[in-house]
């Protein structure tokens, strides 16, 4: 990586007016829905599809993808962005974490002219989403026990095998699947990893729902692909050489992540403040007047700060092009306990209230909770930080 890629990365203390305009466009769409618009479509079991084309037709789900697909060509700091100010407004989305920041990123990077055009236009308009298939049930975090084969055939490849908690299924037009072609019988059991595009009613995919405690209208699945064809010119990047395509959608995965979680944070600690304002029960005074109350909330605003600034500084590396892994699993790390910590303070400092729906915050704790797990748990992110940061011994 050069250095002038590095010094490229600059991270303004004061945000741009650009910015500013930019989150309070996002906040008056998210303000139009508002956190019971997040709580409705869910229990419905339905997609979020009026808030989704809604940020759509304002030009947000193209804001990493080039012009010349009609997107607006910008970086992961200003789709980061997108996805804090929908969270601070009760409305976290998952599959913005996924479609447009995932696969728009690796297809952006790695497919060919052909697909671009076919595919970066719909994600940058809306009309198309897309799933992401890598984690398999005995795989892990370990992406060399990816188990899903992928052979070739007269037409293309044949998929054989299985995927679990596949985020989006349910509205997905298109999935992204990761899928081994090594020769199974091959000695150093290395995975050969390699990206297919398949439609989402493919032939011989198979969906099952998993019931999970989260409330989103993101739902979860286990996808099995039975003898799955798909054409040659799905695949995306070279073959085998699939892992290092992967991991250019997976810092933004965590950027995103983390932003999410960043604006869960700030969701609760201003119905917190708000709360802590006006419940008075001793003495005439605020509950907010007393240090047990405040104090709390004040260490859970300065962790949030801590969390936004490191992903603020992992989407500056990501958009100069400057190595971002660190940063990006840090971001992760921070906002995911910090959006918790924020998120169950808050619920404390609501008393029983706090677990009320009315009071929108206790259904989000799942969502939140969710993200110090995956999409990498805070303990391979410990074991990143400490082999690649400090490094020490490899410890898996």
């Amino acid at each position: 990586m050069s250095d002038a890629s590095i010094a490229a990365a600059t991270l303004p203390i004061v945000e741009s007016d650009e910015h500013r305009m930019m989150r309070e466009s996002v906040h008056g769409i998210a303000a139009e829905f508002g956190h019971d618009y997040f709580v409705e479509v869910t229990r419905a079991g339905e997609s979020p599809d009026a808030l989704w084309m809604k940020l759509a037709a304002h030009g947000f789900m193209g804001t990493t993808i080039a012009e010349e697909f009609g997107g607006a060509g910008r970086g992961l700091t200003e789709l980061a962005l997108v996805e804090e100010e929908l969270s601070a407004a009760g409305l976290p989305l998952l599959k913005l974490l996924v479609s447009p920041a995932i696969v728009g990123e690796i297809i952006s990077r790695h497919a060919s002219a052909e697909q671009q055009a076919r595919w970066l236009p719909g994600l940058a308009d809306g009309s198309l989403r897309f799933s992401f298939a890598i984690t398999e049930a005995d795989a892990g975090s370990n992406s060399h026990r990816v188990a899903t084969r992928m052979r070739a055939c007269e037409r293309g490849y044949v998929l054989s095998g299985s995927k679990t908690y596949i985020s989006g299924m349910e509205d997905s037009d298109l999935v992204l699947v990761v899928a081994n072609s090594a020769d199974p019988g091959a000695r150093d059991g290395r995975s050969r990893l390699s990206l297919l595009v398949l439609d989402a009613d493919a032939r011989g995919l198979e969906r099952q729902p998993i019931a999970t405690a989260i409330q989103a209208p993101e739902q979860q699945w286990t996808l099995f692909f039975n003898d799955v064809e798909v054409d040659a010119d799905r695949l995306v990047g070279a073959e085998g050489d699939g892992l290092a395509t992967v991991f250019d959608g997976l810092n933004p995965e965590r950027i995103m992540a983390a932003a999410l979680c960043n604006g869960i944070g700030r969701y609760a600690l201003a119905k917190a403040a708000a709360y802590a304002n006006e419940r008075s029960v001793w003495k005439g005074l605020p509950i907010g007047a007393h240090q047990g109350v405040a104090h709390p909330l004040a260490e859970a605003k300065i962790a949030l700060e801590a969390a936004r600034l490191m992903t603020a500084k992992a989407a500056a590396l990501h958009d100069a092009g400057a190595p971002a892994g660190e940063a990006s699993n840090m971001a992760k790390l921070l906002a995911a306990d910090a959006g918790a910590r924020c998120l169950d303070q808050a619920i404390q400092t609501h008393g029983g209230n706090g677990f009320a729906d009315e009071y929108g915050l206790a259904d989000l704790w799942f969502v939140v909770r969710l993200l110090r797990t995956a999409p990498v748990s805070r303990e391979m992110i410990l074991n990143y930080v400490a082999q690649h940061s400090l490094g020490l011994p490899k410890s898996y």
